[in-house]
Order: structure tokens, then C-alpha cells, then sequence
């Protein structure tokens, strides 16, 4: 028995939305694509675009439970305003509007010590992000995040965290790497 296109629509609409999105990168640059898809999802959901380094290599995301997973290139590290924060290879958490929670694989500078960010909740109406560690939560302009950051690999990662340290106790002026 044959279907008719509007039952075969419907029956692919309702497939697509119940099934996890999954995204693989193609040698061709598709990662940047991949990137620009990713960040839509961000947008769709409330979220600034940069939230996101721009070397995803993969995702899947599930519509029904906002459950995601994002492969990266490689682990790397990118500053945000004073904020030096590293990117595992592999991210994960729970996407509702405007938060991020069960966050795993990002990780904030705090003078001496990495932090593990476990949650971020937007607040663009006060212009500000809202980002979790453990029970500690601080309040970072929601600017900083209009662009896409550009990851960096952890060679020399000493003395990018030195010039952190350095640049966080505003000892000397330090150039963003």
C-alpha cells in the first residue's frame, strides 16, 4: 500500500523530532558548518553563540530530553574577556531555555586552581550569564559571548597559565592568546 506525501511527511516530521540529532564533520570543512549548526541550537534555545568554541567536530542532541554530547577537535583552551577556560574533547549536559545543566568537560581558571562548570543559566535581560561550579556561581557579562572563540591547544600551557595568573592579578598588561 502505497503512502501519500502528506502521510509520508508526517511520519518523517514526527521521526525527526523524536529521534536525537546526530552530526558528523566532513573532511571537507564541515566542521565549520558544524559549528554554525551547533551555535543555531544555542540561539534556539535562549543562549549566546559563543558559548562554543569553534572547533566542533560532532554532536548529537536529543529534542525530547535537551540531552546533548559534542565532540571537539581536541581539548583546548580560549579566553573570555579575563575568564581562561579549557574544553575537554568531549562535552556533555542537559540543554533547556536559556540553561545549561549536568554540564561536564568545561573548567574555569580561578586564580590557582580549575574549577569544573556544572551549570550556566542566562540572564540576557541583565546582560549577564550566570555560570555554576559546585556552589560557587559568578556573574559574567553575557558581551563576552557574542562571538565564536577560537580554540588553542594546550602547548605551552604553562605559560599561557602563567600569563594568567599574572594577567588576573593585573601585575602586568597580558595579550589574549
Amino acid at each position: 500500500m502505497a503512502m501519500s506525501p502528506q502521510s509520508l511527511l508526517l511520519v518523517l516530521a514526527v521521526a525527526a523530532t523524536a529521534a536525537p540529532l546526530s552530526h558528523a564533520a566532513c573532511a571537507d570543512g564541515g566542521a565549520t558548518l558544524l559549528h554554525g549548526v551547533a551555535n543555531d541550537v544555542l540561539l534556539e534555545y535562549g543562549l549566546p553563540k559563543g558559548l562554543l568554541p569553534d572547533s566542533v567536530n560532532s554532536y548529537t542532541f536529543d529534542n525530547a530530553t535537551g540531552d546533548y554530547q559534542i565532540e571537539l577537535a581536541s581539548s583546548c583552551y580560549v579566553w573570555f574577556g579575563d575568564h581562561y577556560v579549557y574544553f575537554d574533547k568531549n562535552l556533555s549536559g542537559t540543554i533547556s531555555h536559556g540553561a545549561i545543566t549536568n554540564l561536564s568537560g568545561v573548567m574555569a581558571k580561578k586564580l590557582f586552581i580549575w574549577v569544573s562548570i556544572t551549570s550556566m543559566t542566562a540572564h540576557l535581560e541583565r546582560g549577564m550569564i550566570e555560570f555554576r561550579a559546585g556552589f560557587i556561581t559568578e556573574d559574567v557579562p553575557a558581551s563576552l559571548f557574542e562571538k565564536i572563540p577560537v580554540c588553542v591547544d594546550g602547548v605551552g600551557e604553562q605559560l599561557r597559565g602563567a600569563a594568567g595568573v599574572v594577567r588576573e592579578l593585573g601585575l602586568l598588561p597580558v595579550a589574549e592568546v
